[in-house]
Formats: C-alpha cells, sequence, structure tokens
C-alpha cells in the first residue's frame, strides 16, 4: 500500500488555511494594474542633486536630509536609489517619502539589502500629515527585518497620540504595559517569519478596505485587519530606512 502524501504548507499556503489571507489576495500585483491606475513611477536614472531634502529629484522629498546636510544619505548610482541612513547623527532614521493620494491602492517596489550592515531593515508605508491625533501623521506600515515581518496600524495603535502619551512613560522605564494597553496594541498588528538576503526582491503592499496585505515575488506573505488601514487618503508613500537598503524601482497605484 503507498502512504498517502503529505501536505507540508509554505508560509503563504498556511496564512490562507487559518484565513489571513484571502484568496483573492493571491495576486496584489495583479490587482493594482488591472484594477488601479498608475500615478507615480520611479526607477531613478538620473543623478542626485546634492544632500538636501529634494536632492532624489522626482518629487521625493526627505524629512530628514537637511538635519545633516553634510552628510550624503541617498545616492542615485546607475539607475539604484541607494541609502546609507545618518541615523545616528540625524537623530532619526532617513525618512524618504513621496506623494501618492487614495483610499485603496498600494505600492510595487523593487529592493535589496546590500549586506553592508547587520541590522539592515526596510519600513515602508503611508502618512498623512493633515489628520490631527497622529505623531507625524503615520498611518500605518510594513517592517522587514532580518528575521520576521510586521505590519502594522500606527492610525489607531502606536501613533495615537493619546496612546502615545499613556504608553511613553512605561517605555522610558522599562516596564510592562498595562495589560489593558498591551492587549490593545497587539490586536494592531501581526508578525510573520521570515530570513531576509541579500537578492534583489518584489515587493507589494496594498491597502483596502480595513485590510493591508503584503507580498514578496509574487508570493502572499501576511494580511491583517484594522481600523486605522481604512484611513480615507494615503497622502504620502514613505520609506524609514535606520541603516542601508537599495531601491531599484517604485511604482505606486490608486484603486479607490
Amino acid at each position: 500500500m503507498i502512504p498517502p502524501k503529505i501536505f507540508l504548507p509554505t508560509l503563504a499556503s498556511a496564512l490562507l488555511l487559518f484565513g489571513e489571507i484571502p484568496l483573492c489576495a493571491a495576486d496584489d500585483g495583479a490587482w493594482l494594474t488591472k484594477q488601479g491606475t498608475l500615478i507615480f513611477h520611479d526607477a531613478f536614472e538620473r543623478e542626485e542633486d546634492g544632500n538636501l531634502a529634494k536632492a532624489i529629484g522626482n518629487g521625493w522629498n526627505s524629512a530628514t536630509a537637511d538635519r545633516v546636510p553634510q552628510i550624503k544619505m541617498a545616492d542615485l548610482d546607475e539607475g539604484i536609489l541607494k541609502v546609507a541612513s545618518a541615523s545616528k547623527e540625524a537623530g532619526h532614521a532617513a525618512h524618504i517619502h513621496h506623494e501618492a493620494g487614495f483610499t485603496d491602492g498600494g505600492v510595487i517596489v523593487r529592493f535589496r539589502f546590500p549586506g553592508e550592515n547587520k541590522d539592515e531593515s526596510l519600513q515602508l508605508g503611508f502618512v498623512d500629515r493633515e489628520t490631527k491625533g497622529i505623531h507625524a501623521g503615520h498611518l500605518c506600515y510594513a517592517m522587514l527585518y532580518r528575521s520576521n515581518l510586521v505590519i502594522a496600524d500606527y492610525k489607531t495603535g502606536v501613533m495615537d497620540l493619546a496612546i502615545r502619551a499613556r504608553r511613553q512613560p512605561y517605555l522610558d522605564r522599562k516596564e510592562p504595559l498595562p495589560a489593558d494597553l498591551d492587549a490593545l496594541l497587539k490586536t494592531k498588528q501581526i508578525s510573520v517569519p521570515w530570513k531576509s538576503d541579500d537578492e534583489w526582491h518584489e515587493l507589494v503592499l496594498v491597502t483596502e478596505g480595513d485590510q493591508m496585505r503584503l507580498t514578496i515575488d509574487g508570493r502572499p506573505v501576511t494580511s491583517h485587519r484594522s481600523e486605522g488601514f481604512a484611513h480615507p487618503i494615503k497622502r504620502w508613500f514613505s520609506f524609514l530606512i535606520p541603516s542601508t537598503v537599495w531601491i531599484d524601482d517604485v511604482k505606486i497605484f490608486r484603486v479607490k
């Protein structure tokens, strides 16, 4: 008798089985390109103009470059945006952003960790500086680390000013958060294992209603539902880079 085959699901298929990623989200890249409108594209085929906030060109801006005008944090080299953040000198990770403007939609980004630092990571997502009650307008992000991925609702989580004010004293004292606050914040994000490397990858990050979804190299990785993802206008697309990352191509799409 031939023993039955044992099905060992991949991370993406396991998440599908347990309901984290809806079947309709299997190809968010196609969803953006077929259902959406391309509102911005940059392949970085030019040279930067100095070190200041608008040096990258093509509508990009930096919230941190002018803090350290003597340090080049963004280098355009043969069609690649090479970011080397002066986080210590600037007192903040490199924050590079571009106008977006959608309710539902997202981005397709080709990126690489160049292997120049052991703590390389990439945070990317959406901002609305015009909304009150949120620190610096931070709405929602995906965070890619060496061993895991996180997607988080910042609007109704850690960047809500009331939550931030309550949380900060415990962080300063390095004390556990109150149980109710800790439980609330845990509902605002999801983390899954992911092993990074130094190769090029294509990332798709979308928001649709109250859901944010993350795809890498055509495979759904994770998704989460939280009310902040449904914010009516994602005005900026934003990179937060504390170390070194290379970006080869960025496309922003509006579906709604």
